[in-house]
């Protein structure tokens, strides 16, 4: 059931992505914002009322509300015309959980494709930590192209090998070639997307961030 929810993680983050970068009008990407939280709610309650006690099954469950309460945010904010101040800091809760995940998969579950997985979701939320709640909006291009290609390498991939079985021969394979691919193509984007354009200012193009 997790891995449903994860492909539509993907979806969500695409479009979001795209959202920033201007290719999709703000408003128009509320509903999947609703869809995806409202899944990512239902998910880990089930699956926690069903883990007859199993520690491990409730923690790992437990992660995905830090995802259907962003949604859920985001989704509010576009439509109700909100701040973006209480998200962003919300994204700071985040970014630190993250953190304490990515270890545990490492570790505790001996996950390493999720632990890989959970640090680029760290490097997300600290981006919207630093565009909403910081107001650093010179980073809105680059945070929407990280999350759109997020969309794809978080979700809709590991949640396809988990459907099809195939996740757990490659977890190890998949790990490394994710490190890998987000530093350099994240370390790649930052001077064409990330640094404030000339003069200091924001283009009037870039698209508005949910506020």
């Amino acid at each position: 059931m997790a891995s449903v929810g994860l492909l539509f993680v993907g979806a969500v983050l695409f479009i979001n992505g795209v959202m920033l970068l201007g290719w999709v009008d703000a408003k128009s990407a509320a509903p999947m914002n609703f869809f995806v939280g409202g899944l990512q709610i239902i998910t880990p309650t089930y699956l926690i009322f069903t883990a007859n006690g199993d520690t491990d099954v409730i923690l790992a469950a437990s992660g995905l509300y830090l995802f259907s309460f962003t949604y859920l945010y985001v989704a509010l904010n576009l439509t109700l015309n909100l701040d973006g101040t209480g998200l962003g800091y919300f994204c700071l809760f985040v970014f630190i959980s993250a953190l304490v995940f990515s270890w545990l998969n490492f570790t505790r579950f001996a996950d390493p494709g999720f632990g890989v997985i959970w640090l680029y979701w760290a490097f997300l939320w600290l981006l919207f930590f630093l565009l909403l709640g910081l107001k650093q909006e010179q980073l809105g291009r680059y945070t929407g192209a990280v999350c759109a290609i997020q969309g794809w390498v978080t979700g809709w991939l590991p949640a396809l090998l988990l459907l099809t079985g195939a996740y757990d021969a490659l977890t190890g394979t998949l790990a490394v070639v994710l490190a890998v691919f987000g530093v350099v193509v994240f370390g790649a984007l930052f001077p064409l997307l990330g640094r404030r354009r000339s003069g200091g200012a924001v283009a009037a193009s870039d698209p508005a961030v949910p506020a």
